[in-house]
């Protein structure tokens, strides 16, 4: 048996590496055709397209905004679902998953049933005069649905890392729940929420299918840049593949600032606790 074994244990680990492989191939070959795709005078042209400029400016404003009310209204919630012990947890839990489960296409047509001028609260948004379809902040629902489980779940799991007793020595010292929160526990999950955080920003800047379907496609107001590469890949590549160089620059930056902030932070950690140390260290010497 034992031989049998070793007889197939080589065929087994060659199969597994030429699988491995093959999906690392499948990851790779793509993006390395993007990046040898054009020539240098190519992008620049490509990039002073008329789509280019005004589409990365949307993108980055609206993904900036989406971010800040995702931080803002995700992170009590995220306390909330780490803390909690009520039975609500789970059903909340769940309704703030659904968005990443649900195609984008869904969502986008969600958002006109909700929002629509014939939809749920189209008639009392239209007493209010209130237009919400193709328009920027159109843009900005569309993002904050489809990216802000990604925020919430990455700060639940960070504040499930704060122990309870440090917050029960802080509120013996004297320091109200919100300042325990603020000077305690936001501290010790901060790595996790910054990571949450550009994660979400991630997922709002490559947001396509319920961005076109909500805010439609107009160049100039509604139209970011998965919405401009869609565009131009009918009429121009080079302008396809300045904006998806872009973004690939973008993710690749977000994704060495996730790999090098950790370690970062823990020796930033490290060191503090260091010199902690060695304070006490000093008045208890000098005692002795």
């Amino acid at each position: 048996m034992i031989a049998a074994r070793h007889a197939w244990g080589a065929p087994l680990r060659w199969t597994a590496v030429g699988l491995a492989g093959l999906l690392l191939a499948l990851l790779a070959i793509p993006l390395l055709a993007l990046a040898v795709s054009a020539s240098p005078a190519a992008l620049a042209e490509g990039a002073s397209d008329r789509l280019f400029l005004p589409a990365l400016r949307l993108s980055l404003q609206t993904t900036a905004v989406s971010v800040a009310v995702t931080v803002l209204t995700g992170t009590p919630l995220a306390w909330w679902l780490a803390t909690s012990r009520s039975w609500a947890v789970r059903v909340v839990d769940l309704v703030v998953d659904l968005p990443i489960v649900i195609p984008p296409a869904v969502v986008g047509v969600a958002l006109l049933l909700a929002f629509g001028r014939r939809g749920l609260l189209g008639p009392l948004l239209g007493e209010l005069g209130v237009t919400i379809p193709f328009t920027v902040a159109a843009v900005v629902m569309a993002q904050v649905i489809v990216s802000a489980p990604f925020y919430v779940q990455a700060a639940a799991n960070a504040f499930r890392k704060v122990e309870p007793d440090m917050l029960v020595v802080g509120r013996t010292l004297g320091a109200s729940p919100a300042a325990a929160f603020f000077r305690i526990a936001v501290p010790v999950a901060l790595p996790g929420l910054v990571a949450g955080a550009a994660l979400a920003w991630a997922r709002a800047l490559g947001e396509f299918g319920a961005t076109l379907l909500f805010a439609g496609n107009l160049s100039g107001r509604t139209q970011t840049m998965p919405l401009a590469i869609y565009a131009a890949l009918e009429s121009d590549i080079r302008v396809a593949a300045a904006l998806s160089l872009v973004l690939a620059g973008l993710g690749i930056l977000l994704l060495f600032t996730l790999r090098v902030l950790p370690t970062l932070w823990a020796g930033a950690e490290g060191a503090r606790v260091r010199r902690q140390e060695r304070d006490r260290a000093g008045p208890e010497a000098g005692a002795a």
